[in-house]
């Protein structure tokens, strides 16, 4: 079970309100989110943006969330048919709102420091997989079994198709990259487990 490290309620409200941060980084994230043993971290960012966009809130959590759940594996065509099925049943304006929010998201692959997407593959039975380009700050690219590659701006990334890799940020960076699907016969992507800690720790 991977648990979840939250410092944003100590961070913003630690003085003022010491109890509702420690509820907020301990508790909500540090023992409910963190049970993924029980439900994903997918299925968990699923069930969250439902709520916020249901409840009408399109603040910086919203994007924090949907930031989430694009790191927690949902796909930008996934996210576009969430909100158009909570449209039907929460609020058309409400869904405008998420979408305004949701297309920056998915539109920008903006990863502040520390901040790494899942392992994940692009299938494909013939061409496929995808090219990264740095445009901003430092990160890194990390295929399966093989060291890790730094990425800044000018660096270009192939990654073939079938090849389980991920990529973020370094841990004291923000970092911004264009990402292109290469067109394939059969192409899909599985996103798979998180980088841990630990792993990411390593990296120098």
């Amino acid at each position: 079970m991977k648990k979840i490290v939250q410092t944003a309620g100590r961070t913003q409200l630690g003085e003022f309100a010491p109890e509702f941060a420690h509820l907020n980084d301990d508790i909500l994230f540090g023992e409910v989110w963190s049970r993924n043993d029980l439900l994903s971290l997918r299925d968990r960012s699923l069930v969250t943006i439902t709520s916020l966009i249901s409840q009408g809130i399109t603040d910086n959590s919203l994007k924090y969330h949907l930031q989430s759940a694009k790191n927690n594996g949902i796909t930008r065509t996934e996210a576009a048919e969430i909100i158009t099925h909570i449209a039907f049943y929460a609020d058309w304006p409400k869904a405008w709102a998420a979408f305004n929010l949701a297309k920056k998201v998915w539109n920008e692959d903006v990863f502040e420091p520390g901040c790494r997407n899942n392992r994940h593959t692009h299938h494909a039975t013939k061409g496929g997989g995808q090219m990264l380009v740095g445009v901003a700050g430092r990160g890194w690219y990390q295929e399966e079994g093989k060291p890790a590659q730094e990425i800044i701006p000018g660096t270009v990334i192939h990654i073939p198709a079938n090849v389980k890799h991920w990529h973020g940020a370094a841990k004291d960076s923000w970092f911004a990259h264009l990402a292109f699907e290469i067109p394939g016969e059969n192409t899909s992507n599985e996103w798979q487990e998180a980088v841990s800690d630990e792993e990411y720790n390593k990296i120098k």
